[in-house]
């Protein structure tokens, strides 16, 4: 029997590295599977570590009588501030809140009765069959409310992983720039430079994107308690800062919760609902024509529809967190394409 040539190897040997390619491929694939929920977590807390870095380097260059802060001083004193405003919010805002949203649990059943009344009197309204249009949200409200109480168990393990993420963030901070090195390292030395390059850009993009949209998460929130409290909306601290937490998903958070307050502000009055809706245009027309230009000008960037695309898909992929980290997660992917994919004309 003739000793295969040295050809025939090298081939035996591609097609033995090409199955094991595929089936390390494969086993990558299903452990990602089986750790999806950690991988999700892992993911979250070090996108949130990009975004915080940059503030702890700016803490480290404070100097006072000569002393500079360390790294890890520079976290104690971050942790240390988002306690305190933790704290200030469970001490002055929660209480308000669960007060608001006891009466509601408690007078909405109560109220149902006089709504259908009022929308009975409007015209062409039998034609819509009102009646049966309540019952059905009666049971759906009846329903949410079972559904929250039974799935309490669930929601107190998702404590566990929010502290869970905390710690990993806090050690990404920490320990980021060696895991940056290591995972540069595993790519040719040719490239280094140019995908560094490229995801500092995305890093700056979505540090700026999330401190833009923290502050017209403010603006949102102050504004609307202000405003609801001045029209006498039942409920207004509540609506206020679901109004402000919701807005960091993009369109989505405001539009649910616009329809949140617009039937609140219905069962009181028609009046009430009138001013809730013409606040809310108005605002949308500032924040088009003067805040988002202006807050958000040089971040994310990014199409309309591009944002869409990425609340679907990371709604479907991960529920409310993949909602969340949707828009940063499309930033970071449209740096890539545009520096890897995309064809551009040469001048």
């Amino acid at each position: 029997m003739l000793d295969p040539s040295p050809g025939e190897k090298q081939s035996r040997r591609a097609v033995r590295g090409h199955i094991l390619f595929c089936v390390g491929i494969f086993l990558a694939l299903y452990i990602a599977w089986q750790l999806a929920k950690e991988l999700e977590i892992i993911y979250v807390s070090a996108l949130f570590a990009v975004v915080l870095t940059p503030l702890v380097l700016r803490i480290t260059k404070f100097e006072i009588r000569g002393y500079r802060p360390s790294r890890t001083v520079a976290i104690i004193i971050l942790i240390a501030a988002a306690i305190l405003c933790l704290t200030l919010f469970l001490t002055f805002g929660l209480p308000p809140v669960l007060s608001d949203l006891r009466r509601f649990s408690t007078d909405l059943p109560e109220r149902i009765p006089a709504t259908i009344d009022r929308i009975n009197r409007l015209p062409f309204a039998s034609r819509f069959n009102v009646d049966s249009v309540i019952q059905r949200a009666e049971g759906t409200l009846t329903s949410t409310a079972s559904y929250l109480f039974t799935s309490l168990p669930t929601w107190l393990s998702h404590v566990f992983d929010i502290l869970t993420a905390a710690f990993l963030c806090i050690y990404f901070m920490l320990e980021g720039e060696y895991a940056y090195s290591f995972f540069l390292s595993l790519f040719p030395r040719q490239q280094r430079a140019r995908l560094d390059n490229a995801l500092h850009r995305a890093e700056r993009k979505i540090s700026k994107w999330l401190f833009g949209q923290g502050l017209l998460m403010l603006i949102l929130g102050v504004s609307s308690t202000i405003v609801f409290g001045i029209l006498h909306v039942r409920y207004f601290f509540l609506l206020g800062v679901l109004m402000g937490l919701f807005n960091i998903i993009p369109i989505a958070g405001g539009i649910i919760t616009m329809i949140l307050v617009a039937g609140v502000a219905a069962i009181d009055s028609w009046s009430k609902l009138a001013g809730v809706l013409i606040f809310y245009v108005i605002y949308v027309n500032i924040e088009n024509a003067y805040l988002i230009p202006r807050i958000m000008r040089s971040s994310v960037n990014l199409m309309g529809l591009t944002v869409l695309i990425a609340l679907i898909c990371g709604t479907a992929l991960a529920g409310v967190v993949g909602a969340l980290v949707a828009v940063p997660t499309a930033a970071l992917i449209s740096v890539l394409l545009d520096e890897y994919a995309v064809q551009k004309e040469r001048s």
